[in-house]
């Protein structure tokens, strides 16, 4: 059996750390940089960095941020937020990043996907999906929607199917963030989740809500998660990385242990 991946994300506004609550009110909470070594040393199993406006904004990605917190992390790495482009995911991998994260960019020109994993492999590839429960309809079968730039358009599209559709474009993974849940501390959307990884074959990481480490247990068994992505759990210093493995190895959940 694989070894659960514990995955802190660091969502980067104008080269800060940065945490909202779905999606809305987003302080500065700190130095990505050094946020990132922290957990790297507290025995992460990945880090993910968003630069949360580049999208909305309409522009690039901060490569130097890519490349400082690369410089100081040996784990793997993946970057989203501004990527539209083959030669936008080309930069970011040149600038220190394992993965390349579409989310946006993915709902809006689908074949980017197909384009970045026939260019640097399925296994580089992760589209992340920002989800709303919203009423089931003829057009949102399974009562969750597909919502892009940080929660603030709606794109009518099913995020089950969606989900189907991006792993047949050659996606090797999705990270499957719940709007409802986001910074709320009240654990993952689990039914999200749950219906998500048992619709595909490549890797979910669950996403949006962990307060505690009892939800990042019930995320990878109840809802089937191969990873659990944290943010306000670790960013404010309740829990380390290495409290939170010790805790779900306790539970009998495989994890890494040995850093």
């Amino acid at each position: 059996m694989l070894s659960k991946r514990i995955i802190p994300c660091l969502d980067v506004r104008n080269g800060k750390l940065t945490k909202g609550v779905k999606f809305m009110g987003n302080v500065d909470i700190g130095d990505p940089v050094e946020t990132a070594r922290r957990y790297y040393e507290e025995g992460a199993d990945e880090i993910v960095f968003y630069d949360i406006t580049a999208s909305h904004e309409g522009r690039g990605i901060m490569l130097k941020v890519v490349e400082a917190v690369a410089s100081q992390i040996f784990i793997p790495f993946s970057v989203g937020g501004g990527i539209s482009t083959v030669a936008d995911m080309r930069d970011v991998l040149l600038a220190g990043a394992e993965k390349i994260s579409v989310n946006s960019a993915a709902v809006k020109t689908p074949h980017i996907i197909t384009e970045g994993a026939e260019a640097f492999g399925s296994q580089c590839i992760v589209v992340g999906m920002d989800v709303l429960r919203v009423p089931a309809s003829e057009t949102i079968p399974s009562g969750y929607e597909i919502v892009i730039h940080g929660g603030r358009k709606h794109m009518g599209i099913d995020a089950l199917w969606w989900a189907k559709e991006v792993e047949r474009l050659g996606a090797g993974e999705l990270c499957v963030n719940s709007i409802d849940a986001d910074g709320t501390k009240d654990g993952y959307e689990l039914t999200l989740t749950r219906l998500i990884a048992d619709s595909v074959r490549i890797p979910v990481i669950a996403s949006g809500g962990a307060g505690n480490p009892q939800h990042m247990v019930d995320a990878v068994t109840e809802g089937r998660a191969s990873a659990a992505l944290i943010a306000s759990i670790v960013h404010y210093g309740e829990y380390t990385v290495a409290d939170l493995k010790n805790y779900m190895a306790d539970k009998g959940v495989k994890v890494r242990r040995i850093w």
